[in-house]
């Protein structure tokens, strides 16, 4: 029994950014942003939006586009960093506006490696009890950056993708080789550093502890690409495949310098990367399987084809998957 990708989804927020705004308050000149990042724009939330409220377009797209019967659905796993509430979780929550009466619910948070130990989760899941799972990644990150960090703000965004992952009867469909990483001694590269047990909340705590920091922009480069890079070439030789078998590969949009150091280790020609980075900026766990069910369509993915997803983030925790469609 394997398991294939029935159906992706995804949504943006409609209000849009442009590097313009963001220059004018920091101070910046034109075109500096998108010469660091690739980024030419990015989705804020509205201020009524709740992360579930978005998690629920994506998901609603998957399972509206094959029609599914969603009493079939066993388990919703939202790999998220910013959930509606830090207790209860958002999932159970997604589920029932979905529908999804019959499912499980959890949350998942594993930072922009999210999606990657969703769809490992998922993928074992309906192999061994044989019922569908609806991974959904999200993340409003506007509200988690320091408007005055410059780091962070110039690349974070939110948005939300979706995949339907289902058993399947061929053997080698679904993961064909895994790698994840973890490397806790760059555990404070990426933090919020109130709010959780070690720093509760408290009349005492600046306002800034409780939004994300970036502490060495030029480490997160290089930890990240390293890691990508060496979790995908494992995964390949786990799956017994070499890049030439990938049809394309969707790498963690955390920005344009990134993906395309990423690339060139690995040697992937343009024609077989998808990417979204330059219009949505980069959502953490969301940004996989955002660009994959953006872009898949003009990619002509169909059944049989290999993709390669890989991603890093804070933690630093990350990996890489070789998916058989």
């Amino acid at each position: 029994m394997g398991s294939t990708i029935l159906a992706t989804g995804h949504y943006a927020p409609e209000r849009r950014v442009g590097n313009a705004e963001i220059e004018a308050r920091l101070g910046l000149e034109d075109g500096w942003i998108l010469r660091r990042t690739g980024i030419r724009e990015r989705r804020y939330a509205e201020p009524d939006e709740a992360l579930s409220d978005m998690a629920i377009r994506a998901g609603e797209m998957a399972l509206s586009r094959v029609g599914f019967d969603r009493a079939r659905i066993g388990l919703v796993i939202l790999a998220t960093s910013t959930p509606d509430h830090l207790l209860p979780p958002s999932a159970p929550l997604v589920a029932y506006r979905l529908g999804l009466t019959g499912a499980g619910g959890i949350d998942m948070a594993g930072a922009c490696g999210g999606f990657l130990h969703a769809l490992a989760y998922a993928d074992g899941f309906a192999r061994l009890h044989k019922k569908p799972v609806l991974v959904i990644a999200a993340n409003i990150l506007s509200r988690r950056t320091n408007p005055a960090e410059r780091s962070s703000v110039i690349l974070f965004a939110d948005a939300a993708g979706a995949a339907l992952v289902a058993p399947d009867e061929r053997k080698t469909s679904g993961i064909r080789g895994l790698e994840l990483a973890s490397d806790g001694s760059a555990y404070d590269l990426i933090k919020i550093s109130a709010g959780g047990s070690r720093r509760p909340f408290s009349a005492e705590i600046d306002p800034s502890e409780t939004l994300m920091q970036i502490s060495d922009g030029r480490m997160v480069f290089a930890k990240a690409v390293e890691m990508m890079t060496e979790t995908s070439e494992k995964a390949l030789v786990g799956a017994g495949l070499s890049l030439a078998d990938i049809r394309v590969c969707i790498p963690h949009q955390a920005n344009q310098r990134i993906i395309a150091a990423v690339q060139k280790k690995l040697g992937l020609s343009n024609d077989r990367l998808l990417s979204s980075v330059a219009e949505y900026g980069n959502s953490s766990a969301a940004t996989i399987p955002f660009t994959l069910s953006l872009r898949a369509g003009e990619s002509n993915l169909r059944s049989g084809d290999k993709l390669l997803f890989c991603a890093a983030g804070a933690g630093l925790t990350g990996g890489a998957i070789v998916y058989e469609l």
